[in-house]
């Protein structure tokens, strides 16, 4: 038992600060949504939720920028100078980003830049790699878990700017990206049916976790039929609420327990692959909400500035 404890509580400073910005943010986003949630009726106040669930895995990974600098430098593209600079200034606009979407505040200039900015990850490095590696299903789902983080970022600007009567192509564009990834990923759950639910990549669920096969072939459907909504225009605040509700509901019951376990390690490696997972999980189940956010009337939709 105290083995147990010290292995908790002997975090590395990456894990600490990743784990810091989740704390603090979390009552932030908890607080500026919690009016939304409140007027919310329904399958509503599930989508009111998305900021949150977007903004705090910003500020985690932006925190990681700064405490493992070092290592993210190295996947920076080598035709770049600066290396740490660009690390740290990645860094700095992500936790900026996460600050103006959980507050909701310039959402529409937040949003805008930091879909920009993931664009630009997918030109300059996945598309790169995914076009060496074409047969490789990995590369194809980092590709278009940055497109769809990009996309999200869109919709969450184009929400913003749709109360002032712009803002629909920005929503359409983030809608298209996130029904390919959807179909893509839920085919995906369907093929490898014991990898970890949401974004499939290379972690399968521990054995010690029930039903792993039904709880990745009921994610797989969700996200199919789902990405057929969102492509097609139809059913689609329905379809993102509840394909996006059923992803953060699988952070919760499955993600959770795996990322207990990994602080539990005392391996640092360990701790930080358990909070990546987690947090990517959860940011694209924000970008799946955010999409649900922006389908709402005028009338129920958050208000953002």
């Amino acid at each position: 038992m105290h083995s147990t404890i010290l292995a908790f509580l002997e975090f590395s400073r990456t894990a600490t600060s990743m784990s810091v910005a989740a704390i603090v943010l979390l009552p932030i986003g908890i607080w500026a949504a919690k009016n939304d949630a409140a007027t919310a009726t329904g399958l509503d106040k599930v989508a009111a939720l998305a900021n949150l669930c977007f903004a705090m895995p910003l500020a985690v990974f932006g925190a990681e920028h700064f405490s493992a600098a070092a290592g993210i430098s190295q996947i920076v593209p080598k035709f770049m100078p600066w290396h740490l600079f660009w690390t740290y200034l990645v860094g700095a606009a992500l936790i900026a980003a996460s600050l103006s979407i959980a507050t909701k505040i310039e959402v529409r200039w937040s949003g805008l830049l930091l879909g920009i900015m993931f664009f630009l990850f997918v030109a300059m490095m996945d598309l790169p790699q995914t076009i060496a590696q074409p047969h490789n299903r990995f590369t194809w789902a980092l590709l278009l878990r940055e497109l769809s983080f990009g996309g999200a970022g869109w919709i969450l600007a184009g929400t913003a700017m749709e109360e002032r009567g712009r803002g629909k192509a920005l929503i359409t564009v983030g809608r298209v990206i996130l029904g390919i990834s959807a179909i893509y990923y839920g085919i995906e759950h369907f093929l490898h049916p014991l990898g970890m639910p949401g974004v499939p990549l290379e972690k399968e669920m521990p054995h010690w976790i029930p039903a792993r096969a039904v709880a990745d072939y009921l994610t797989g459907a969700f996200l199919v039929v789902g990405g057929v909504c969102f492509l097609l225009n139809r059913k689609t605040r329905l379809a993102a609420t509840y394909v996006g509700g059923w992803i953060v509901l699988m952070v919760l019951i499955i993600y959770g327990p795996v990322l207990i376990a990994a602080l539990l390690d005392p391996s640092t490696d360990v701790k930080v692959e358990g909070l990546n997972y987690f947090f990517d999980t959860l940011l694209y189940g924000g970008a799946i909400l955010a999409l649900a956010q922006a389908m709402m009337p005028a009338t129920q939709a958050p208000q953002n500035s």
